[in-house]
Protein backbone atom coordinates (compact mmCIF):
# COMPACT_ATOMS: atom_id res chain seq x y z
CA UNK A 1 0.00 0.00 0.00
CA UNK A 2 3.09 2.26 0.87
CA UNK A 3 4.43 1.87 -2.52
CA UNK A 4 0.84 2.76 -4.33
CA UNK A 5 0.27 5.42 -2.42
CA UNK A 6 3.79 6.83 -2.83
CA UNK A 7 3.82 6.75 -6.57
CA UNK A 8 0.19 8.06 -6.70
CA UNK A 9 1.45 10.99 -4.87
CA UNK A 10 4.01 12.44 -7.76
CA UNK A 11 1.59 10.67 -10.65
CA UNK A 12 0.99 14.11 -11.88
CA UNK A 13 4.04 15.86 -11.29
CA UNK A 14 6.62 14.40 -13.61
CA UNK A 15 6.15 14.40 -17.70
CA UNK A 16 7.38 13.53 -20.88
CA UNK A 17 6.45 13.12 -24.42
CA UNK A 18 7.97 11.07 -27.00
CA UNK A 19 6.85 9.06 -30.16
CA UNK A 20 7.95 5.28 -30.04
CA UNK A 21 9.79 4.68 -33.05
CA UNK A 22 9.79 0.99 -34.24
CA UNK A 23 13.50 -0.89 -33.49
CA UNK A 24 13.36 -2.39 -36.99
CA UNK A 25 13.37 1.27 -38.59
CA UNK A 26 15.89 2.17 -36.45
CA UNK A 27 17.64 -0.82 -37.85
CA UNK A 28 17.50 0.33 -41.32
CA UNK A 29 19.44 3.62 -40.62
CA UNK A 30 22.93 3.94 -41.34
CA UNK A 31 25.90 3.94 -38.58
CA UNK A 32 26.62 8.25 -38.05
CA UNK A 33 29.92 9.09 -36.20
CA UNK A 34 28.89 11.49 -33.14
CA UNK A 35 30.00 14.58 -32.81
CA UNK A 36 32.31 15.48 -29.78
CA UNK A 37 29.39 17.62 -28.02
CA UNK A 38 27.44 14.41 -27.92
CA UNK A 39 30.60 11.95 -26.69
CA UNK A 40 31.21 14.71 -24.16
CA UNK A 41 27.51 14.67 -23.03
CA UNK A 42 28.03 11.23 -21.55
CA UNK A 43 31.09 12.07 -19.55
CA UNK A 44 29.14 13.01 -16.19
CA UNK A 45 27.77 9.12 -16.60
CA UNK A 46 31.07 7.64 -17.34
CA UNK A 47 32.25 9.15 -13.67
CA UNK A 48 28.98 7.77 -11.76
CA UNK A 49 29.33 4.36 -13.44
CA UNK A 50 33.40 4.46 -12.22
CA UNK A 51 32.12 5.38 -8.99
CA UNK A 52 29.85 2.29 -7.84
CA UNK A 53 33.17 0.64 -7.71
CA UNK A 54 34.41 2.92 -4.60
CA UNK A 55 33.72 1.60 -1.34
CA UNK A 56 30.14 2.69 0.00
CA UNK A 57 31.73 4.88 2.99
CA UNK A 58 33.56 7.02 0.29
CA UNK A 59 30.22 7.22 -1.51
CA UNK A 60 28.49 8.58 1.48
CA UNK A 61 30.68 11.31 1.81
CA UNK A 62 31.30 11.46 -1.93
CA UNK A 63 35.19 11.52 -1.17
CA UNK A 64 36.17 8.94 -3.45
CA UNK A 65 39.28 10.52 -5.90
CA UNK A 66 38.18 11.86 -9.35
CA UNK A 67 35.40 9.96 -9.79
CA UNK A 68 33.53 12.34 -7.26
CA UNK A 69 35.71 15.29 -7.95
CA UNK A 70 34.17 14.93 -11.48
CA UNK A 71 30.93 15.42 -10.60
CA UNK A 72 31.52 18.19 -7.15
CA UNK A 73 27.70 18.39 -6.80
CA UNK A 74 26.18 15.32 -6.50
CA UNK A 75 24.46 14.74 -3.34
CA UNK A 76 24.64 10.94 -2.05
CA UNK A 77 21.52 9.53 -1.00
CA UNK A 78 21.90 6.03 0.12
CA UNK A 79 24.49 2.86 -0.92
CA UNK A 80 24.45 -0.90 -0.52
CA UNK A 81 25.95 -3.86 -1.28
CA UNK A 82 29.15 -5.98 0.13
CA UNK A 83 30.82 -6.18 -3.13
CA UNK A 84 30.97 -9.16 -3.14
CA UNK A 85 27.71 -11.37 -2.87
CA UNK A 86 25.21 -8.16 -3.82
CA UNK A 87 27.87 -5.47 -5.49
CA UNK A 88 27.66 -2.32 -4.75
CA UNK A 89 25.28 0.26 -5.45
CA UNK A 90 24.10 3.63 -4.56
CA UNK A 91 22.22 6.64 -5.39
CA UNK A 92 21.57 10.46 -5.11
CA UNK A 93 20.91 13.20 -6.54
CA UNK A 94 22.63 15.70 -9.30
CA UNK A 95 21.17 19.08 -9.03
CA UNK A 96 23.12 20.35 -12.28
CA UNK A 97 21.35 17.33 -14.25
CA UNK A 98 18.78 17.21 -12.80
CA UNK A 99 18.62 13.66 -12.46
CA UNK A 100 18.16 11.13 -9.87
CA UNK A 101 21.14 9.00 -9.99
CA UNK A 102 21.52 5.16 -9.74
CA UNK A 103 24.72 3.49 -9.99
CA UNK A 104 25.69 -0.30 -9.64
CA UNK A 105 29.12 -1.57 -9.63
CA UNK A 106 30.34 -3.63 -12.01
CA UNK A 107 32.96 -6.64 -12.52
CA UNK A 108 36.20 -7.44 -14.19
CA UNK A 109 35.34 -8.91 -18.09
CA UNK A 110 36.67 -12.51 -16.80
CA UNK A 111 33.97 -12.78 -13.96
CA UNK A 112 31.40 -11.36 -15.76
CA UNK A 113 32.19 -13.72 -19.00
CA UNK A 114 32.32 -16.70 -16.39
CA UNK A 115 28.70 -15.34 -15.23
CA UNK A 116 27.64 -15.47 -18.25
CA UNK A 117 28.41 -19.22 -19.10
CA UNK A 118 25.72 -21.04 -21.23
CA UNK A 119 25.75 -23.44 -18.26
CA UNK A 120 24.11 -20.70 -16.20
CA UNK A 121 22.39 -18.77 -18.84
CA UNK A 122 18.67 -19.45 -18.51
CA UNK A 123 16.17 -17.12 -19.08
CA UNK A 124 13.31 -16.49 -16.61
CA UNK A 125 10.39 -14.47 -16.18
CA UNK A 126 10.78 -11.25 -13.87
CA UNK A 127 9.24 -11.42 -10.55
CA UNK A 128 5.73 -10.28 -10.17
CA UNK A 129 7.11 -8.78 -6.72
CA UNK A 130 9.23 -6.35 -8.24
CA UNK A 131 7.71 -6.23 -11.98
CA UNK A 132 4.27 -6.48 -10.84
CA UNK A 133 1.80 -7.10 -14.22
CA UNK A 134 4.55 -7.02 -16.78
CA UNK A 135 4.11 -9.84 -19.56
CA UNK A 136 5.69 -13.36 -18.44
CA UNK A 137 6.84 -13.45 -22.47
CA UNK A 138 9.85 -10.71 -20.88
CA UNK A 139 12.70 -12.78 -19.67
CA UNK A 140 15.81 -12.24 -17.85
CA UNK A 141 18.99 -13.66 -17.18
CA UNK A 142 18.05 -15.46 -14.29
CA UNK A 143 21.83 -15.16 -12.30
CA UNK A 144 21.11 -11.28 -13.23
CA UNK A 145 17.47 -11.04 -11.96
CA UNK A 146 18.38 -13.29 -8.65
CA UNK A 147 21.06 -10.16 -7.95
CA UNK A 148 18.93 -7.39 -8.85
CA UNK A 149 15.83 -8.65 -6.28
CA UNK A 150 19.15 -8.48 -3.18
CA UNK A 151 18.67 -4.71 -3.81
CA UNK A 152 15.39 -3.75 -5.93
CA UNK A 153 13.32 -2.79 -2.60
CA UNK A 154 15.75 -0.52 -0.76
CA UNK A 155 16.44 1.25 -4.30
CA UNK A 156 13.03 1.63 -5.13
CA UNK A 157 12.06 3.49 -1.57
CA UNK A 158 15.25 5.43 -2.33
CA UNK A 159 14.36 6.61 -5.51
CA UNK A 160 10.90 7.59 -5.15
CA UNK A 161 11.34 9.20 -2.10
CA UNK A 162 14.05 11.43 -4.01
CA UNK A 163 11.75 11.94 -6.56
CA UNK A 164 9.27 13.46 -3.70
CA UNK A 165 12.00 15.50 -2.19
CA UNK A 166 12.69 17.24 -5.29
CA UNK A 167 9.41 17.34 -6.65
CA UNK A 168 9.72 20.91 -7.02
CA UNK A 169 12.46 20.45 -9.85
CA UNK A 170 10.64 17.55 -11.56
CA UNK A 171 13.88 15.42 -12.05
CA UNK A 172 14.45 12.73 -14.13
CA UNK A 173 16.26 9.19 -13.56
CA UNK A 174 18.95 8.36 -14.70
CA UNK A 175 20.76 4.66 -14.54
CA UNK A 176 24.40 4.02 -15.07
CA UNK A 177 26.81 1.43 -14.62
CA UNK A 178 29.66 -0.79 -16.04
CA UNK A 179 29.68 -4.20 -16.80
CA UNK A 180 27.21 -6.13 -14.28
CA UNK A 181 26.51 -3.18 -12.71
CA UNK A 182 24.92 -2.09 -16.51
CA UNK A 183 22.72 -5.02 -16.44
CA UNK A 184 21.71 -4.53 -12.62
CA UNK A 185 20.83 -1.16 -13.63
CA UNK A 186 19.09 -1.78 -16.95
CA UNK A 187 16.49 -4.15 -14.47
CA UNK A 188 16.23 -0.70 -12.46
CA UNK A 189 15.42 0.81 -15.31
CA UNK A 190 12.37 -1.59 -16.37
CA UNK A 191 11.33 -2.10 -12.78
CA UNK A 192 10.98 1.77 -12.13
CA UNK A 193 9.20 1.65 -16.09
CA UNK A 194 7.30 -0.53 -14.88
CA UNK A 195 6.20 0.78 -11.59
CA UNK A 196 6.17 4.45 -11.48
CA UNK A 197 3.52 6.45 -13.00
CA UNK A 198 3.93 6.31 -16.98
CA UNK A 199 4.88 9.99 -17.10
CA UNK A 200 8.30 9.51 -14.73
CA UNK A 201 10.98 10.24 -17.27
CA UNK A 202 13.39 7.20 -16.86
CA UNK A 203 16.73 7.36 -18.95
CA UNK A 204 19.82 4.48 -19.31
CA UNK A 205 23.32 4.96 -19.67
CA UNK A 206 25.31 1.77 -19.49
CA UNK A 207 28.93 0.98 -20.39
CA UNK A 208 29.83 -2.52 -21.45
CA UNK A 209 26.59 -4.23 -20.83
CA UNK A 210 25.96 -7.44 -21.57
CA UNK A 211 23.07 -8.84 -22.83
CA UNK A 212 20.38 -8.88 -20.54
CA UNK A 213 16.72 -10.19 -21.86
CA UNK A 214 15.62 -12.21 -24.73
CA UNK A 215 13.08 -10.44 -27.67
CA UNK A 216 10.38 -9.39 -25.63
CA UNK A 217 12.60 -7.86 -23.07
CA UNK A 218 14.73 -5.83 -25.82
CA UNK A 219 11.35 -4.29 -27.54
CA UNK A 220 9.86 -3.45 -23.87
CA UNK A 221 12.76 -1.22 -23.48
CA UNK A 222 12.50 -0.22 -27.08
CA UNK A 223 8.92 0.96 -26.55
CA UNK A 224 9.30 2.70 -23.07
CA UNK A 225 12.73 3.55 -22.62
CA UNK A 226 14.86 3.99 -25.79
CA UNK A 227 11.98 5.77 -27.21
CA UNK A 228 12.57 8.65 -24.74
CA UNK A 229 14.11 11.81 -25.61
CA UNK A 230 13.76 11.02 -29.62
CA UNK A 231 15.30 7.63 -29.58
CA UNK A 232 17.97 8.71 -27.10
CA UNK A 233 16.55 7.33 -23.56
CA UNK A 234 18.91 4.24 -23.86
CA UNK A 235 22.41 4.63 -24.58
CA UNK A 236 24.52 1.30 -24.64
CA UNK A 237 28.38 2.52 -24.85
CA UNK A 238 31.10 -0.77 -26.36
CA UNK A 239 34.86 0.10 -26.01
CA UNK A 240 36.22 -1.06 -29.17
CA UNK A 241 36.64 -4.83 -28.89
CA UNK A 242 35.63 -5.60 -25.52
CA UNK A 243 33.91 -9.31 -25.79
CA UNK A 244 31.21 -8.52 -22.65
CA UNK A 245 28.30 -6.98 -24.98
CA UNK A 246 28.57 -10.40 -27.42
CA UNK A 247 27.38 -12.41 -24.29
CA UNK A 248 25.38 -14.06 -23.35
CA UNK A 249 24.81 -15.41 -27.21
CA UNK A 250 22.04 -14.50 -29.26
CA UNK A 251 21.86 -18.35 -30.15
CA UNK A 252 20.07 -18.91 -26.38
CA UNK A 253 17.39 -16.23 -27.03
CA UNK A 254 19.09 -13.43 -26.00
CA UNK A 255 19.02 -9.63 -27.10
CA UNK A 256 20.50 -6.33 -27.19
CA UNK A 257 17.60 -3.23 -26.96
CA UNK A 258 18.34 -0.41 -29.82
CA UNK A 259 21.25 2.10 -28.97
CA UNK A 260 24.05 1.01 -29.18
CA UNK A 261 27.16 4.00 -29.16
CA UNK A 262 30.66 2.18 -30.34
CA UNK A 263 33.64 2.92 -29.87
CA UNK A 264 36.14 2.46 -32.46
CA UNK A 265 40.14 1.77 -32.85
CA UNK A 266 40.60 4.90 -34.18
CA UNK A 267 38.68 6.65 -30.99
CA UNK A 268 35.37 7.93 -33.11
CA UNK A 269 32.23 6.87 -31.62
CA UNK A 270 29.56 5.77 -33.90
CA UNK A 271 25.74 5.27 -33.47
CA UNK A 272 24.50 1.81 -34.59
CA UNK A 273 20.87 2.55 -35.32
CA UNK A 274 18.36 -0.88 -34.16
CA UNK A 275 18.72 -4.13 -31.99
CA UNK A 276 22.37 -5.76 -32.56
CA UNK A 277 23.51 -4.27 -35.60
CA UNK A 278 25.82 -6.44 -37.23
CA UNK A 279 27.60 -3.69 -39.19
CA UNK A 280 31.50 -4.25 -38.90
CA UNK A 281 31.24 -0.61 -36.78
CA UNK A 282 29.48 -1.81 -34.31
CA UNK A 283 30.41 -4.53 -31.24
CA UNK A 284 28.49 -7.40 -33.23
CA UNK A 285 30.32 -6.89 -36.33
CA UNK A 286 33.67 -6.25 -34.63
CA UNK A 287 33.54 -9.00 -31.76
CA UNK A 288 32.87 -12.00 -33.72
CA UNK A 289 33.50 -14.57 -30.95
CA UNK A 290 35.45 -14.06 -27.24
CA UNK A 291 38.22 -15.46 -28.77
CA UNK A 292 38.70 -12.29 -30.76
CA UNK A 293 37.58 -9.90 -28.50
CA UNK A 294 40.13 -8.25 -25.78
CA UNK A 295 38.94 -8.23 -22.39
CA UNK A 296 40.84 -5.02 -21.01
CA UNK A 297 38.71 -3.18 -23.57
CA UNK A 298 36.10 -3.22 -21.36
CA UNK A 299 37.56 -0.93 -18.96
CA UNK A 300 37.58 1.69 -21.28
CA UNK A 301 38.97 4.36 -21.66
CA UNK A 302 35.05 5.91 -22.16
CA UNK A 303 35.96 9.88 -23.07
CA UNK A 304 38.97 9.55 -21.08
CA UNK A 305 37.29 7.04 -17.89
CA UNK A 306 38.80 4.36 -17.20
CA UNK A 307 36.51 1.99 -14.98
CA UNK A 308 37.33 1.21 -11.49
CA UNK A 309 37.86 3.17 -8.35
Amino acid sequence: MARVLLTFFFATLFCFTSATPSHKLLGRASVKTLSSSTIHSYKPYAFYSSAAYCSPSNIKKWNCGANCKANPHFLPNITGGDGSTTRYWYVGYDPTLNTVIVSHEGASPGAMLSSLDAADSALTPLDQAYFGGISTDIKVHKNLANEHLRSAYDLFYAVANLLVQYIDERPSVTLVGHSRGAALSLLDAVMFTNSFPPLTKIKYVGYGLPRVGNQAFADYVDKYITSIDEGAGFVRINNKKDPVPINPSRALGFVHPSGEIHIQASGAWVSCPGQDNSASQCIRGTVQNDASGTKQDSYGPYDGVTMGC
